[in-house]
């Protein structure tokens, strides 16, 4: 099987009282194991609604959503889903033609949604699309305008822009349409979206010499920070981020590491630090607190062979996290038709 490198897809942490409706759409090219073209809807960080084209059907995710849809909405989603799966086979030969590329594994990816504060009222949206994990186009939705960083969108850049009509629905799907359908799938799992989970925290280090993972996860909702201090001290300095990711009860996960030798960490008190609603946990960094594959501790390779598994699913389903917030997708001169019902 041949392997494939699919630009991350940065999200933007929610806050307790902001709400967000994402969709994330790829389509695969090439001798891989992936399914051909993938369909997954977010609300608030957690899959709501998945497709792609080896079942060829729209199926919920949380039981709040299989509760309050009834078979005609899965139907007339799938209908749409199937649409959209020919579309994308389209746009990725495209997309092929204009960087000249006649073989291999590619990619062709799109993420669209918006946001809702619901204290304030605060909207935001976003539309962004790449191909082979690359920037490719972009949507202002201040300046309404689309954007191309590479000349092989710049015909598809220009003919978008050159169409108000086209540009206007944009406009009013995110200001209007995306915004409706996300207050009501947040009515739909309200009693759900609004729990709060705290994190499970752990420290982890595949042997004596290796850096020491903070690892938080069981999480809910998502927004969580991991710092770390030395001596009573912030310290930033050595300190690699993970990405957020979920885990299949709908909770999440996210991994801070430190690259620091054991003398050093001997010497001095280090220790991770998790805030997530309101609540601290301060975990002092000792051989005791550590779990590895040296000693007595659990073995880390189980932990972090649990993590790859849900890593493994995430990109199998579509579920991309973008370091850079930026988004992408090549496109052929009709703009493909996403799930518009929200």
């Amino acid at each position: 099987m041949r392997t494939v490198a699919l630009l991350l897809l940065g999200v933007r942490l929610a806050c307790a009282e902001t709400h967000s409706l994402k969709y994330f759409f790829t389509a695969v090219s090439g001798d891989i194991d992936f399914p051909e073209f993938t369909i997954v809807g977010l609300v608030d960080e957690g899959q709501f609604i998945y497709f792609d084209s080896n079942t060829m059907k729209v199926v919920p995710k949380t039981e709040w959503m299989r509760q309050k849809e009834g078979a005609d909405y899965w139907d007339t989603q799938t209908q749409l889903a199937a649409g959209t799966h020919q579309a994308f086979r389209n746009n990725i030969q495209v997309a092929k033609k204009r960087f000249n590329h006649s073989t291999g594994v590619h990619t062709f990816q799109e993420m669209y949604g918006c946001e809702w504060d619901d204290q304030t009222g605060k909207t935001d949206a976003f539309r962004q699309e790449g191909y082979d994990g690359e920037d490719f186009l972009s949507l202002d939705l201040k300046e309404i305008r689309w954007i191309s960083p590479v000349p092989q969108g710049f015909s598809t850049q220009n003919k978008w822009n050159n169409n108000r009509a086209y540009l206007e629905g944009r406009k009013h799907y995110f200001s209007t349409v995306c915004i409706e359908w996300l207050k009501k799938y947040v009515e739909y799992g309200k009693s759900s979206l609004q729990k709060t989970v705290s994190p499970q925290v752990s420290l982890l280090q595949k042997d004596s010499s290796s850096p020491v993972m903070c690892h938080a996860t069981g999480f809910y909702p998502s927004g969580v920070t991991i710092t770390w201090m030395k001596n009573g001290q912030d310290h930033h300095e050595d300190v690699d981020f993970g990405e957020l990711l979920p885990n299949e009860d709908g909770t999440f996960q996210k991994t801070s590491t430190l690259r620091v030798t054991p003398d050093e960490w001997k010497k001095n008190q280090f220790s991770c630090v998790v805030e997530h609603q309101g609540e601290t946990i301060r975990i002092i960094l000792t051989e005791k607190e550590i779990r590895t594959n040296w000693g007595d501790s659990v073995p880390i390779g189980i932990i972090v062979g649990a993590v790859a598994a849900v890593v493994l699913l995430i990109v199998i389903g579509g579920y991309m996290m973008y370091q850079k917030k930026k988004g992408f997708r090549p496109v052929s001169a009709s703009d493909s038709v996403t799930v518009p019902n929200g």
